[in-house]
């Protein structure tokens, strides 16, 4: 079985990090985001598609030095396609059922059981399915008893919306589906969807965690629910003795001094944390130094990047390269 992965965007809203790092290859938790994109998808799946266009040549590089167990093809856009354009982009690929998935999306769906119920209910495509409290910032799908999709909402006014279900951009398709998207950029939810409700698209929903990577906000977040699961891990650190350090943490091959360090904190090789700095819920990345009685909360700071003396970081992203 194949999969693609929709890695297409420039990850504007993680800037300035992805000015020099594609948004697949950020680290959610000591992994790329593409990795545990990747690790989580069933075993029947061989052979797993990225359609990108950003910075493709880090890619390139990084499945080279890392093979993830599975063949990996990349194919480039030469511009913005939408999520159906993509598909349609690779189509040579696509001989058979297949899962797609966007790239900036993490979540607790089982992909093996979303694949079965796929094919013992049937339809030319499945859907996953997240319940929110206010759906007014996504695409709100209405479905019957049967599971079987019969409406689309785009972003409706909270009282307006006919249900609390969106799309998880994560689908089980059948390849006719190709057949409905037509050349250039095409959105599968507002262009390709609507057109094929009477061939079968149906509804898996289910329950956990769902997170956009998007964003600061989200990706720390998923960052959180990633070390709530896999737990406290420091390996190859010195600690200062005094440091305060709250877990869940991933600490591997950084400099600890006496400063307050946690929760939710990522700090990898090379970060130094000096005394007196506090550090929470931040994601550290190589080499980056936090300077004595710095400050950094609910931020991420890029490799290399250094906060002087008394410096604070509070709900930003901050790069050493703009």
């Amino acid at each position: 079985m194949k999969a693609v992965i929709l890695a297409g965007g420039l990850g504007t809203r993680l800037r300035p990090l992805t000015y020099t790092i594609p948004k697949s290859l950020v680290p959610v938790a000591g992994k790329p985001l593409v990795t545990r994109i990747i690790d989580s998808l069933p075993a029947s799946v061989d052979t797993v598609v990225l359609a990108v266009s950003y910075m493709r040549d880090a890619l390139e590089d990084y499945f080279v030095t890392n093979p993830p167990g599975r063949k990996v093809v990349l194919v480039n856009e030469t511009s913005p396609l939408g999520t159906g354009g993509a598909l349609k982009n690779v189509r040579e690929h696509l001989d058979e059922s297949f899962i797609a998935l966007n790239g900036d999306c993490l979540s607790s769906l089982d992909l093996k059981q979303m694949v079965r119920a796929h094919r013992e209910n049937g339809g030319i495509g499945t859907v996953a399915l997240w319940k929110v409290d206010d759906p007014s910032a996504f695409g709100v799908v209405e479905m019957d008893a049967s599971n079987r999709i019969f409406s689309f909402q785009e972003k409706p006014k909270r009282e307006e919306a006919r249900s609390n279900l969106i799309n998880a951009g994560v689908y089980v398709f059948e390849p006719e589906i190709l057949d409905f998207i037509g050349k250039g950029v095409v959105s599968l939810e507002r262009e390709v969807f609507p057109r094929v409700l009477e061939y079968g698209l149906l509804g898996h929903r289910f329950e956990g965690y769902w997170v956009d990577c998007g964003t600061r906000e989200s990706l720390l977040k998923a960052q959180g629910i990633m070390l709530a699961h896999e737990g406290h891990k420091v390996s190859g650190c010195t600690v200062d003795p005094s440091a305060s350090i709250s877990p869940p943490d991933l600490l591997r091959g950084c400099k600890v001094g006496s400063c307050n360090l946690g929760p939710n904190v990522v700090a990898e090789e090379g970060v130094q944390v000096l005394d007196g700095a506090a550090v929470s819920n931040a994601l550290l990345m190589r080499g980056a130094i936090i300077g004595k009685g710095a400050v950094v909360r609910d931020s991420i700071i890029g490799p290399g990047k250094q906060l002087v003396e008394g410096e604070k970081a509070v709900e930003v992203v901050l790069a050493e390269r703009y």
